[in-house]
């Protein structure tokens, strides 16, 4: 039996603000006691988060496409934990060296900032005050120039081989997509004041990060009531994309295009990057039993919701 397995899921900062129904809401909920269980059942002790940014953490003063955190924070924003989460810095620099040594460069963070899109998953699977050490993975999903998606599966596979050499039992949890189209700014064509965030970063203050997160509550309620002008959820997109990671088609999945995945399914869909890095992590360590645990599209949400696991 692998001492390595992963678990891909979506996440979704709209889940504590709107409801789908309490049809979705309860399949989500017995889907998550499920996944709890098996989680429970294999008793990981090093939880291996592969997340992105949201303009959060990282910033275009130094955006790095790869990041491993030797320390990181929770920075408490859509309802999600605030404060240190439990790293083994000295996991994360031989993690760093191996890497390295395998022809792939992830830069080394004593202070990584992490958002909902690394945290919400471990709050939904554990106690966020007793969960287990935390190994915290930044992938550039936001900022382009992306890294292209072969390298994502380079990294994910050289990681995997790594996790593979340590005594511990590894959960990989790849945090992301699948399609969505939230209105995150674009470097290209942000006003000044919005470039200067987005390039030097900074802590927002409250008035400031309830106004983002309203932007982001106002596109849900449109594309709830299909009104919305930004690209729609695309299950057909979706599906085909979980199929090819099940099989673990990886050349089919690097033929995707930046432009292509953005056209198809919205700016958040590049957080399939998630997803591939995770995939191979956990294939390079010898887990191969993928199972899709749940898909459905929910707008309200604005989010190809999908959970997948691989043991």
């Amino acid at each position: 039996m692998s001492t390595v397995a992963a678990l891909c899921a979506s996440h979704t900062p709209l889940k504590d603000y709107r409801s789908p129904g309490a049809e979705i809401e309860a399949e989500v909920a017995a889907c998550f006691d499920e996944v709890k269980s098996w989680v429970a059942d294999f008793a990981p002790d090093l939880l291996v988060v592969i997340g992105p940014d949201h303009f959060n953490g990282f910033f275009y003063a130094m955006m790095p496409g790869f990041c491993i955190g030797a320390a990181a924070e929770g920075i408490g924003d859509w309802k999600t934990p605030r404060g240190a989460l439990p790293v083994d810095a000295g996991i994360a620099e031989r993690c760093v060296r191996t890497l390295q040594r395998d022809g792939v460069d992830p830069a080394l963070s004593y202070r990584m900032m992490v958002d909902h899109g690394c945290t919400q998953i471990i709050d939904q699977l554990f106690d966020w005050n007793a969960c287990p050490d935390v190994l915290p993975v930044f992938v550039n999903c936001v900022a382009p120039p992306l890294p292209p998606l072969e390298r994502v599966v380079a990294f994910g596979t050289s990681l995997g081989r790594f996790l593979n050499t340590i005594k511990r039992r590894v959960l990989i949890i790849g945090s992301g997509g699948l399609s969505h189209d939230p209105p995150v700014p674009a470097l290209a064509d942000a006003p000044p004041p919005v470039r200067e965030r987005l390039i030097m970063g900074g802590e927002l203050s409250p008035e400031a990060r309830n106004e983002r997160q309203q932007r982001v509550l106002d596109e849900a309620a449109r594309q709830a009531s299909g009104t919305g002008d930004r690209t729609p959820l695309n299950p057909e997109w979706d599906q085909q994309f979980i199929a090819s990671l099940i099989a673990g088609d990886y050349a089919g999945v690097c033929t995707m295009s930046d432009d292509g995945i953005t056209r198809d399914a919205g700016c958040g869909g590049h957080e399939i990057r998630t997803w591939i890095a995770a995939s191979a992590a956990a294939t390079a360590a010898g887990a191969g039993d993928a199972r899709l645990r749940y898909y459905r599209p929910i707008s309200e949400w604005i989010a190809g919701y999908g959970v997948l696991s691989i043991a």
